[in-house]
């Protein structure tokens, strides 16, 4: 189970989701049980009936920052520019419109340290490092810098989803976003929770169903492929993290009075995890680089609600980890049967 080939399925393109349901709970649902390796299928928006009173939802509030810029170099050529590491509110004030990033960059030449880039609405950066493939950039901005990304920048959509022909007329700034989002810093979505709007969750609030947020913003590594072929070799990435002292409170009184604490995406469970302290939930902010994968002992969650993976993905082997890696395969190959819709703009599942 620790072998990287475990975690390969054969997934035909046409499955891939390239754009989202026009209604975000209308998703699919596969609903699986984790001591049985069970099936059912149904309609996300169904997920009401799924979940008790008592139980209580962990949401990712972490927002998908438009980071993805387009412009040139000084000299002429073009360049494509992703941010990787937002800097928080309070950092942009300090910086008055002039503070640095780590980015990917992509030009015909590798630029040079000292490298002026130059974008739209006056924005311009200059490149002042380069080490392990990433970019030091230091960005000069005249007006709010979230305005002016808001305006020229794009959303930095997986590589998969390709916008052309049909696929093309979506509003990805919307779409690609939880519609809690609230803290700015994520390179991509905690695609679990795309399937909730507003309408769902006043139902689940009604229904006495609580719930809480963390953040964690997903960042490059989480999407860097497993390199080793013995798994628990992997390190991932660390990413930024917060936990509040409310959310804290109301995870560990969930776990004191007996009642399930449901993970929303993987995201919330890494978080959730990481931050677990002898059974409790701590709060504070930090760095999550944690790696959860078969053999791993849960500490906090009874259950989750997740996308469909890619092959061999470290989320893929978060999953495995807690309902096991045969039954989640095997469910995977009844989502293919069924004609589920896989990744980010996906279908979701529920393990309970």
């Amino acid at each position: 189970m620790y072998k990287l080939s475990d975690y390969d399925y054969i997934l035909p393109e046409a499955f891939i989701a390239q754009a989202p349901e026009v209604d975000r709970e209308r998703s699919r649902l596969l609903k699986l049980d984790r001591k049985t390796g069970g099936v059912d299928h149904h309609i996300f928006c169904d997920i009401v009936d799924f979940l008790s009173c008592d139980d209580l939802l962990v949401l990712n509030n972490t927002e998908v920052v438009p980071g993805r810029l387009f412009g040139h170099k000084e000299t002429g050529g073009k360049v494509e520019v992703l941010i990787l590491d937002y800097p928080d509110g309070e950092q942009r004030v300090k910086a008055g419109g002039d503070f640095e990033c780590t980015c990917l960059i992509k030009a015909s030449k590798r630029p040079k340290v000292g490298t002026i880039l130059i974008f739209d609405e006056g924005l311009t950066g200059q490149v002042t490092g380069f080490q392990d493939s990433t970019f030091s950039v230091r960005f000069i901005c005249k007006d709010n810098f979230d305005q002016v990304l808001n305006k020229i920048g794009e959303i930095p959509l997986p590589p998969y989803i390709r916008r052309e022909g049909e696929n093309a007329p979506c509003n990805d700034k919307e779409k690609y976003q939880t519609v809690y989002a609230a803290a700015k810093g994520a390179i991509a979505a905690p695609t679990a929770g795309l399937h909730f709007s507003k309408k769902l969750l006043e139902k689940l609030k009604n229904k006495g169903i609580s719930t809480v947020e963390i953040t964690l913003h997903v960042g490059y590594g989480t999407f860097l492929p497993v390199r080793s072929n013995d798994i628990r070799r992997h390190r991932m990435h660390s990413e930024h993290f917060s936990v509040s002292e409310e959310t804290a409170r109301a995870v560990n009184t969930a776990r004191k009075e007996g009642r399930r604490v449901i993970a929303v995406g993987t995201t919330s469970v890494r978080t959730l995890e990481y931050a677990a302290d002898d059974g409790k939930l701590l709060s504070g902010t930090g760095k999550c680089d944690l790696f959860i994968c078969p053999g791993y002992e849960f500490k906090i969650i009874d259950a989750m609600i997740t996308n469909f993976h890619l092959p061999k993905s470290t989320l893929l082997m978060l999953v495995s980890a807690f309902t096991g890696r045969e039954k989640v395969l095997a469910a995977y190959q009844e989502a293919i049967n069924e004609g589920y819709r896989f990744y980010s703009y996906g279908d979701a599942m529920l393990i309970a």
